[in-house]
């Protein structure tokens, strides 16, 4: 199992009484964010529209375009508006009068004019035209989601890459970390000496002082915190549902371990690791927002 890209395009048709088509496109966002652009005279049906791609989409910016061609059987019917078409003679009358001008206005003109003439809507079963578009609607939900798939298997195989070699410097970092400790054990016994220069000091303290640096000093904890995190982010790589809110959060979990870490031990050698660590960290970060 994978988890969904929200990046996708599909598309739907039906013919029945006329031709249905449905386009829709995908790409990330935070929430599910759905826009519908389909004939003017169709509008009441945007709630159904959202509803239904809501079932089979649940995030991302998602937009849907609905077209139709009128089947052959259809007729058209055109609608005079007289009184417009009436008021703008009069006024154009009225003009060539105060102009001189003894010509009546022109029909062909007047008829040009928005609103004059337009097409009536015929009358027709709204559920039956639901159903017409709803038939390609799912059909081009269904193609989005063969993509989103698609998409997000590769996007797992990315993310495992990309994964493993942060598992790798974590590793390195695990490796070097008893000996980073004991270096900075003798360095501090050795700046201790120096200091105290033949000064009798208790033991059992300065056994203790030691023991104090060395748990301010191991990351440890640190690292284990920080497996768990890969391993939590291998499983939710195995889930097929919504991840990307939660491998984001995870994210972050794992800029705070490593943060801790660089601040705990102060060698160049793994400080230069924890920045490749952040760097390989917003790397995942970017791949994981295309994640439903």
């Amino acid at each position: 199992m994978s988890p969904m890209s929200m990046t996708a395009f599909g598309r739907g048709e039906f013919q029945g009484r006329r031709q249905w088509t449905v386009e829709i496109r995908t790409v990330n966002h935070r929430f599910c964010d759905i826009g519908i652009k389909i004939p003017q005279r169709y509008a009441m049906l945007e709630g159904k529209i959202k509803k239904t791609a809501a079932l089979f989409l649940s995030r991302g910016h998602i937009e849907i375009v609905i077209n139709y061609n009128p089947g052959k059987t259809e007729e058209v019917t055109l609608r005079t508006n007289r009184p417009l078409a009436r008021a703008y003679y009069q006024s154009l009358l009225a003009l060539n009068q105060e102009l001189g001008r003894q010509e009546a206005p022109d029909l062909r003109l007047i008829a040009q004019y928005p609103g004059i003439i337009t097409e009536a809507e015929p009358e027709e079963d709204l559920d039956d035209t639901w159903a017409e578009i709803e038939a390609a609607l799912r059909q081009a939900l269904e193609a989005c989601l063969v993509m989103r798939r698609a998409e997000g298997r590769a996007l797992k195989t990315e993310l495992i890459e990309r994964l493993s070699g942060f598992e790798t410097i974590t590793g390195e970092i695990e490796a070097s970390a008893p000996e980073l400790l004991r270096r900075k054990e003798e360095a501090c016994k050795s700046r201790l000496a120096r200091l105290l220069d033949g000064v009798e000091v208790d033991p059992g303290r300065l056994a203790q002082e030691m023991a104090i640096l060395a748990d301010k000093s191991d990351i440890t904890e640190e690292l284990v915190r920080l497996k768990s995190h890969i391993q939590q982010f291998r499983n939710f790589l195995d889930d097929s549902a919504p991840v990307g809110r939660r491998l984001d959060f995870l994210m972050q979990e794992f800029l705070r371990e490593i943060n801790t870490m660089a601040s705990k031990i102060n060698d160049s050698a793994v400080i230069h690791r924890t920045v490749e660590l952040k760097n390989e960290t917003e790397k995942l970060r970017e791949q994981i927002q295309n994640l439903e």
